[in-house]
């Protein structure tokens, strides 16, 4: 299974994101490990692990998901970050 990349924009700061992005994963029951440059996270979407890393660039998040369900699109995961993050 390939992975996902995509880059989300933000406005703001990169400590405003940090806390967004770490709220959105924790809110979901997932672990959350990194700074304000870069980490990862992994959370469970219906007994199914979505692993994956973020680095912050600017004013873009960069994200790499290494493992997801494969019944989930990568544009969902995206969409959902979208929503989360904005």
């Amino acid at each position: 299974m390939s992975d996902c990349n995509f880059n989300v924009s933000f406005k703001g700061s990169a400590e405003e994101i940090f806390n967004k992005t770490k709220s959105a994963v924790e809110s979901q029951g997932g672990n959350f490990e990194g700074d304000l440059s870069g980490g990862k996270f992994n959370v469970s979407v219906l007994s199914n692990t979505i692993s994956g890393s973020y680095v912050v660039m600017g004013n873009e998040l960069q994200v790499t998901i290494t493992s997801k369900p494969v019944f989930l699109p990568c544009n969902a995961i995206q969409s959902f970050l979208n929503n989360k993050l904005s």
